[in-house]
């Protein structure tokens, strides 16, 4: 089947109308969630109008942490249900989209990740004469460093107030403070999102773990959630039945062949044993079976001879959003 015949069939398997959301993960192509998509799924939507459930096929290494709240928000205003199809990658940000969802259908390679979201520092201290370069700083590196401090070093509680000094030395008060704000805001996310579909008082437990493990206890911010463990956190996941599954990998591997999902880039493919090429390269998708939005790169790829040496240049026109029927 082809990628619409395949979205028709989940949809009726799924008593649902369907829509995918797939970011390339592709340098120099890759995407990420993030608030531009809301007109356009709200365009989506309005295809169908109020329904009883919309399935959101994800696939995403993350983006934007604001932005999940307006797409779930957006889309429960269009059906009784909500649930997300996972059939891979689903992170960071993704994650946050699966919390508000009734439902999580996840694959058997589906995986969440921990949502610990990273700001930068004015400079990487390791290299002050370069100001462009900065240095990521999450939270968890933060709790971490007091930890070692306090389990491995042995540093009284007392005492912590040097290992901070010591922090400010090297990292500005206002980055630091800055992580923790991201903390703030990535717990207060996970609870509103949740809290869309869970009653908080009456699960007030099975909430605060959720939190406690997605924004803080699993420090490795890549650490893969499986759909066992997502159910043991207390999540709503259901495994997809053997043709629902095959139908989901079959979709998600329409996106990974014409996106070249998880395999290395190197420009010399665009030129094609020429001097130059177009480029015009799909980098993001949101499809229905009635209408696709592409997010595309458009430009040039040139080859050239510097010092001696082959280069291939590349310039892009532009990067955009672009309507196309299905």
């Amino acid at each position: 089947m082809n990628k619409k015949e395949l979205i028709e069939a989940i949809e009726k398997k799924r008593d649902s109308i369907l829509v995918t959301y797939i970011t390339g993960d592709r340098p120099p192509f890759n995407t990420r969630i993030a608030g531009d998509v809301v007109p356009l799924l709200s365009k989506q939507l309005e295809k169908f109008g109020k329904c009883k459930k919309v399935s959101l096929f994800l696939y995403t290494s993350g983006g934007d942490m604001l932005a999940p709240i307006r797409i779930v928000k957006l889309i429960r205003n269009h059906c009784d249900e909500f649930e997300v199809l996972v059939p891979y990658k689903a992170h960071s940000a993704g994650t946050l989209i699966c919390l508000g969802a009734d439902k999580i259908v996840m694959g058997k390679l589906g995986e969440l990740s921990p949502v610990d979201p990273s700001t930068g520092h004015p400079f990487n201290p390791q290299n002050p004469n370069n100001q462009q370069q900065k240095l990521e700083i999450s939270v968890e590196d933060l709790n971490s460093y007091f930890l070692f401090a306090k389990e491995k070093a042995g540093v009284k509680e007392d005492q912590m107030g040097e290992v901070y000094k010591l922090l400010v030395e090297k990292l500005h008060p206002l980055s630091i403070g800055n992580a923790y704000r991201a903390y703030r805001m990535a717990k207060m996310l996970t609870e509103r999102l949740l809290s869309l579909h869970i009653d908080i008082e009456k699960e007030k437990e099975k909430v605060k773990k959720i939190v406690k493990e997605i924004t803080g206890d699993i420090t490795i911010h890549a650490y893969p959630i499986d759909r066992e463990e997502a159910g043991e956190l207390g999540l709503e996941v259901e495994a997809p039945e053997a043709e629902t599954e095959k139908m989901m990998t079959e979709l998600y591997e329409e996106y990974a062949t014409t996106m070249k999902l998880g395999q290395p880039f190197h420009p010399s493919e665009l030129l094609g044993g020429q001097d130059a090429a177009s480029i015009d390269y799909v980098g993001a998708y949101i499809d229905s079976k009635e209408l696709s939005y592409q997010f595309t790169f458009k430009g040039k790829a040139q080859k050239l001879i510097r010092n001696n040496q082959t280069a291939i240049d590349m310039n892009m026109d532009s990067q955009s959003w672009v309507e196309k029927n299905n």
